[in-house]
């Protein structure tokens, strides 16, 4: 990537939701020890947000965003005060695939979008948007869903790309994530047959997605964050594989070698 920063490499905690429920601060300390130089979390299990703080700064590592619902609602409050106590300054999320159907459901997702924009920034927090297929799939007067909604949506909103299911749609992930400009500052980025919500996820390099060309598209993204959905291989060994096929090719920057044990 010569004449762009390298964006550090981070981990979405719902490859490992399983064991996250059962044990989170043992499962930072074995994404740490592969080099990951953040998470990205999907809940707490329970813990106090200052028990995790505390074992992400003991770790060195960072946390890149959050995957929390949209604070638009009555829950807004305790969701902020969580995040915000967590040292979190962007929160992720996204509508739901029924909500494309229509462009009355779009609309009405991006007014609740921007209620949670005003929300999150009355306690000096960010809101991304992360999409998954029917986004892309979904077409009204000849534009695309995702079009409308970016269109709709505070511009103070910024865009998390999940890779894989631009792929899913048919689309080649990486002219997409160009087309973001500098509104894209997260990347999903994962592997397998793109065929479905129900993938099983594989090595980067072992299934039809470039992920390679989708990491470079963008000089804007901030961070790369891997995701595995599910997957047939031992969810550690595949986390280790896809980081170090991003740092090995100089397309992130971590806390380990590539290779290295």
């Amino acid at each position: 990537m010569s004449g762009q920063a390298v964006p550090p490499v981070a981990a979405q905690l719902w490859s490992l939701h399983d064991d996250a429920a059962k044990d989170l601060l043992g499962v930072l300390e074995r994404v740490a020890e592969i080099g990951y130089t953040a998470v990205e979390p999907i809940s707490l299990y329970g813990n106090a947000p200052s028990a995790v703080r505390a074992t992400l700064d003991r770790l060195g590592l960072d946390v890149c965003s959050a995957h929390v619902p949209f604070p638009s609602g009555d829950d807004a409050p305790a969701i902020l005060d969580t995040y915000r106590e967590l040292g979190v300054a962007t929160l992720v999320w996204s509508l739901e695939p029924e909500e494309f159907s229509t462009l009355g459901g779009i609309l009405a997702g991006a007014e609740r979008i921007n209620r949670a924009v005003a929300n999150a920034a009355a306690r000096g927090m960010r809101i991304a948007y992360h999409n998954h297929y029917a986004e892309f799939v979904n077409v009204f007067d000849g534009r695309r869903a995702y079009d409308i909604l970016l269109g709709e949506l505070d511009p103070a909103v910024v865009v998390e790309l999940d890779t894989y299911w631009v792929a899913t749609a048919g689309l080649d992930p990486a002219p997409v994530a160009a087309g973001l400009g500098d509104r894209l500052e997260f990347t999903h980025l994962k592997d397998g047959p793109a065929t479905g919500m129900d993938d099983y996820m594989v090595p980067f390099g072992e299934g039809t997605v470039d992920v390679a060309a989708a990491a470079r598209a963008n000089p804007a993204v901030k961070w790369h964050i891997v995701e595995a959905d599910r997957s047939r291989q031992d969810m550690y060994g595949l986390l280790r594989a896809c980081y170090d096929f991003l740092v090995g090719a100089g397309l992130a920057t971590g806390r380990r070698p590539a290779g290295a044990s």
